[in-house]
């Protein structure tokens, strides 16, 4: 029996490892490498402290940082303790911030050092939070998180979770414009690796001797998941704080990565770069691409300039990550049917399409996707009707996405159930943008919709209505909604008109609006 089929939790893996490898490197970021040997010790310390100041089990601990090395001692450190690493994008607005501090109902809050000062003039917004570590090092009266973590002991103690206890919370934009916690568990998490590593697909193969490149965001799926299947996996994790074109060249040549995770739009950004055609790539065997198809132009730049294989992955946060994925063999250069498709559905998840009454639909009939698999989180944080819309009684989970299957079970996206807008892998609600809109003095009414984009897949464009007798201007707008939410979420134009289209329950038409601006397209996602 393989080791990892006696894994319970997320913390038996990193023990494992430790015992097997203790000298070989884990985690490498700005200089410092952090052995196996070294990471168990100090997911332990973690646990502990965390247990000193007062956290139990099912706690959710929060984390306001790029990515970090220490971040992933934190996340792996709360799940021995059986608490819940709960990150926060670095992008948001305060308000945003202030929100998920206080859904989550953290007492312990880990910032950043580059946000330490933004944090202490919010604090009066969070006020349940009685203990504020700053990472590396001290700020004002908060410890730094190095020498929080050496007070503790170094034993592996305490009661530990069950598997199917949850061990991170992830928020994503929610469609009533406040984000939801998507809560998965330790089985979750370990047991689609395991499926994976069963299926042994040839993109998929791991050795310790992989290294990995995390430069996607730890608040997503795709940073914080992707570097714990490298963690699982006993490979070396290196790290890059966020992600930068030249860090990530530089990094590909100095530490040899072999694996790599990226959305589209930010693989465009690298090869982009002058520097990409004159870069050692021999050592990369696979890239790994999601949050939006690749058009085929790039797709065959890609391949000329990496000289790797490609594997999509589809899935969302809710689903732990991909639960379907399109592989190096079936991206023809050349173009076919299948490089439309995301893929067909990994081992051990069903895919099927529903109707509205939740029928199930016959091949190449579009409908709602739905699946149901080990990675299907357990719910959204105290949230049951949201939770029960997504997530039936069966396992099955509503994507939110439109589309078909093929006779040979690839499916193919067409549209999105829901308005959701990616733009750079970034999920973005309308409602939530509106509301941010809405509140200027000159606005009457505002709808939020996703256009095509050459460099992001999508961005953001508002349709305004003028109140009477004004004549607000774009830049306005948008720097107005820049102060309230995320400036990756705000409108990068903005189309004044004279009303909005709406249904009899007076709810905006959105994809009407939409209409004008993807005519021609294959596909009313890009």
């Amino acid at each position: 029996m393989r080791a990892e089929e006696a894994w319970r939790t997320l913390g038996d893996a990193v023990r494992m490892h430790a015992r097997e490898r203790p000298a070989d490197v884990a985690f490498t970021f700005g200089g410092r490498d952090t052995s196996w040997r070294e990471f168990e010790r100090h997911t332990n310390r973690v646990a502990n402290g965390l247990r000193a100041e007062g956290v139990k089990p099912g706690d959710r601990v929060c984390y306001l940082g790029k990515n970090s090395d220490h971040y992933f001692e934190l996340f792996l450190g709360a799940a021995k303790a059986g608490a819940v690493m709960s990150p926060i994008g670095w992008r948001l607005a305060v308000p945003e911030v202030a929100h998920i501090v206080n859904d989550s109902e953290t007492r312990i809050l880990f910032v950043g050092r580059e946000f330490a000062a933004m944090v202490a003039e919010a604090r009066a917004l969070v006020p349940n939070v009685s203990k504020v570590v700053c990472m590396e090092e001290d700020f004002g009266d908060w410890p730094g998180y190095a020498r929080w973590r050496d007070a503790q002991a170094d034993e592996d103690g305490g009661p530990a979770p069950a598997p199917g206890d949850v061990a991170i919370q992830l928020y994503t934009s929610g469609t009533t414009g406040r984000p939801k916690g998507a809560m998965l568990t330790h089985y979750n998490l370990i047991e689609t690796f395991r499926l994976m590593k069963r299926a042994d697909l040839d993109w998929n193969r791991w050795t310790p001797q992989d290294i990995c490149l995390v430069a996607m965001p730890v608040s997503h799926i795709g940073g914080s998941g992707y570097a714990l299947s490298t963690v699982l996996h006993g490979a070396k994790c290196v790290i890059a704080a966020e992600f930068d074109v030249n860090a990530v060249l530089d990094f590909i040549v100095r530490e040899r990565i072999s694996k790599l995770f990226l959305v589209p739009s930010a693989m465009r950004i690298v090869l982009q770069d002058p520097r990409a055609r004159q870069t050692d790539y021999s050592r990369l065997s696979h890239i790994v691409y999601g949050a939006s198809p690749i058009p085929l132009d790039l797709l065959r730049e890609a391949v000329e300039v990496f000289g790797c294989g490609f594997a999509q992955a589809y899935g969302m946060t809710e689903t732990t990550g991909m639960f379907a994925a399109l592989p190096p063999g079936d991206h023809d250069l050349n173009g076919n049917a299948r490089m439309r498709s995301a893929g067909k559905a990994l081992p051990g998840a069903e895919i099927v399409i529903h109707d509205a009454s939740g029928r199930i639909l016959p091949p190449r009939t579009t409908g709602e996707i739905v699946v149901r698999w080990p990675g299907n989180m357990a719910g959204y944080w105290k949230m049951p009707e949201a939770t029960a819309a997504t997530l039936d009684a069966e396992g099955w989970l509503r994507t939110g996405d439109a589309g078909y299957l093929d006779e040979g079970g690839y499916v193919y996206i067409h549209d999105r159930v829901k308005d959701m807008i990616i733009s750079g892998g970034e999920n973005i609600y309308p409602a939530e943008v509106e509301s941010a809109v809405f509140g200027h003095p000159d606005v009457a009414d505002v709808a939020i919709i996703g256009v095509p984009s050459g460099t992001w897949g999508e961005e953001v464009k508002a349709i305004v209505v003028a109140k009477p007798g004004t004549a607000p201007k774009a830049d306005d707008i948008i720097a107005f909604a820049r102060a309230r939410i995320a400036h990756f979420k705000a409108p990068k134009s903005v189309d004044f008109v004279d009303s909005l289209p709406r249904n009899a329950s007076g709810k905006i038409l959105h994809r009407q609006l939409r209409e004008p601006y993807w005519a021609g397209a294959e596909r009313r996602v890009n």
